[in-house]
């Protein structure tokens, strides 16, 4: 998977609706005969009288327009500057963003509100291909976000997966940089409103649970004791540990070139917002959490269990597939073909290696024999790092066969770092800097080798490296331009849906000549082929938790342990889990399309420019640029 960020503040949903380029990024939009790449040859309707005037295409005047709403956006968003590396302005450098519910609602207020004034103020038919893009991208967030507000009041704040009592505290640690005392002096203002931005959601919580909103009761005490930790240690009690905000600031104030006493300063004052407000909010926080898992009293059950809860189920569909012609029927039936079509195949590799007996027995057989598992050494451990990179470097060196846009950005494997060692997870890819200063990076968790058997290597280096995520993320941020939002708006069923079809592609491109590999391969797919099943029983079709266990013990090769912590995460997400498998089916099956389509004139290269170089669009969007791409082709015959 990707590893990112949550971002909490409602302003961070505009900005991914209204942003376009923050510097002069907003460039002439590409000429219809240059954009081959886009996969089409729409004629470009801007004059050429009109470019040597000097005067703004419809394009580029509805990119600057883009622009000005980005940068009305990003005032409201203290959060999403930081996100962004912009700390130039200390005094939002100290600040939340506004979590209440009315600001929520004035998001979407001003997100229609821009998108009647798009409709009435520019011209559709006379902007360009990438114009007419950035304009049905725009156009389905507002009417995503739109949508998913009607319910905004029926997801779970707190859970043992998410929630804003580990999030802001992460924000604040991974992302808060102190490199002057004008830093130090916004942490300690944050410090002082993250208590009521923790109110403010508890609060929320509270009303919701109320209204019969409540999370499975597995979550609370998860929540409980995962918000404790933060007001363990000092300033809390005399144990002589810091607390982890106290650390974290004491670290990066103490790393300052300043006098002691201004340090002792600062770090005295972080512990008065601490004992004052971080305390308060979090023990109040605690108390409820408590209360609401007394009302769970014991039940563990999906989202058809909540009020309108299948209503709000077929908008968390809608919202993780990004298509809207799926129902949870759809989903479940697909999932069933899919896992017994990947049966078939891996019982078909258990005869290619001569192994008798069921595929439950071939599965205790890759989890146990030794030889599928590098020493738990610092030599095992480099293996595993030197296999991973040969295979990224050997799709590297292929990749122009089936690839005419590569992206600039490097690719490093690298072993994660001892500091995150104990709470990464299993493997990541981290983007590069969007200025290219800093690499791309596939990460492996190697803390425990028993945990990355070797079978598995060749299908998570196609997955989180190349072709999987570094391309479709480093491409996205390459893109030139075009709003800023294609470069950094993403959703889940076309990120990871690129990385499971890079998975596929991997043999496309003649890899897993393994069979074990191969295996890897499909252990890997049916994995995500069940989640389709396991998501849409627990949530429309009233699976117990042990039903949703049960069924991924007997299909898939994880442990039990392992199972158990998967189920309870989509209990908590509904719809999140099936955007993976959905968006490799969409994916192959418009390739498809294109191939029956165009026949001996299909290209690979010119088919993955159609996906990969308008960043990470809804499926619904990439399904009219393959239309548009096909006919585009039929008509240049």
């Amino acid at each position: 998977m990707r590893l990112r960020s949550f971002l909490i503040g409602t302003s961070c949903l505009a900005l991914l609706a209204a942003c376009a380029p923050t510097d002069d990024t907003a460039e002439t939009a590409t000429p219809a005969s240059e954009t081959a790449a886009a996969g089409t040859t729409a004629p470009d309707t801007q004059s050429a009288e009109q470019a040597d005037a000097g005067e703004q295409t419809e394009t580029e005047r509805l990119f600057a327009w883009f622009d000005e709403q980005f940068q009305e956006e990003l005032d409201r968003s203290p959060l999403f500057k930081t996100y962004l590396g912009m700390i130039d302005d200390v005094e939002a450098y100290g600040e939340w963003d506004d979590v209440s519910e009315e600001a929520f609602r004035d998001t979407l207020s001003r997100e229609a509100a821009r998108t009647r004034y798009m409709r009435e103020n520019f011209d559709y038919d006379a902007l360009t291909h990438e114009g007419q893009v950035a304009w049905r991208f725009a156009e389905f967030i507002a009417a995503n976000n739109a949508q998913q507000g009607e319910f905004w009041d029926h997801g779970y704040i707190f859970t043992q997966f998410f929630g804003p009592h580990t999030q802001l505290p992460t924000i604040l640690i991974g992302y808060h940089r102190v490199d002057t005392v004008e830093h130090a002096e916004a942490y300690i203002s944050r410090l002082n409103g993250l208590g009521d931005v923790i109110e403010t959601y508890t609060a929320q919580a509270d009303a919701r649970a109320q209204d019969g909103v409540l999370a499975p009761a597995f979550a609370y005490p998860i929540v409980v004791t995962a918000a404790r930790r933060f007001i363990t240690g000092a300033p809390f009690d005399d144990s002589g540990e810091d607390s982890p905000l106290l650390a974290d600031f004491r670290s990066k104030v103490e790393a300052l070139e300043i006098d002691q006493a201004e340090k002792d300063r600062l770090i005295a004052e972080a512990e008065a917002a601490l004992m004052a407000e971080i305390g308060p909010a979090y023990t109040a926080l605690v108390e409820t959490m408590e209360r609401h898992g007394e009302m769970a009293d014991g039940r563990n059950q999906g989202a058809w269990a909540l009020p309108e809860g299948e209503s709000f189920y077929r908008s968390q569909l809608n919202n993780y597939t990004t298509r809207t012609d799926l129902s949870a029927a759809d989903i479940h039936q697909t999932g069933l073909d899919e896992v017994a079509r990947i049966h078939d195949e891996m019982r078909a590799i258990m005869e290619e290696v001569g192994f008798e007996g069921t595929l439950q027995d071939f599965f205790v057989h890759l989890r146990t024999d030794d030889r599928f598992y590098y020493p738990d050494t610092e030599e095992g451990r480099q293996q595993y790092l030197d296999q991973a990179t040969a295979y990224v470097d050997h799709v590297m060196e292929i990749a122009p066969q089936y690839f005419n846009t590569l992206p600039e950005a490097d690719l490093e494997v690298r072993a994660v770092e001892e500091y995150r060692i104990e709470t990464a997870t299993g493997a990541f890819y981290e983007s590069g800097a969007l200025d290219g200063s800093r690499p791309g990076a596939y990460y492996v968790n190697l803390a425990h080798m028993r945990d990355n058997p070797n079978y598995l290597i060749e299908t998570l280096s196609y997955h989180e490296g190349a072709p999987g995520h570094h391309f479709q993320i480093a491409l996205a941020q390459e893109l030139e331009g075009v709003p800023m939002f294609q470069r950094l708006q993403g959703y889940s069923a076309f990120s990871e849906g690129w990385g499971l079809y890079a998975e596929n592609l991997g043999k496309t491109m003649g890899g897993f000549t393994d069979p074990y590999q191969d295996f890897g391969r499909l252990s890997y797919e049916v994995f995500r082929a069940a989640r389709l099943v396991v998501d849409t029983g627990i949530h429309a079709m009233e699976w117990s938790e042990q039903d949703a266990i049960d069924y991924m013990v007997a299909n898939t090769p994880m442990p039990e342990g392992d199972i158990v912590n998967e189920v309870r995460r989509y209990m908590v997400w509904p719809g999140q889990a099936v955007s993976y498998k959905v968006g490799m089916l969409t994916i192959l099956e418009l390739r498809q399309r294109a191939m029956d389509a165009l026949g001996d004139d299909f290209d690979m290269g010119e088919f993955h420019d159609v996906v990969l170089t308008n960043g990470s669009i809804p499926l619904t969007l990439l399904e009219q640029l393959v239309d548009d791409y096909i006919a585009a082709n039929q008509a240049a015959e």
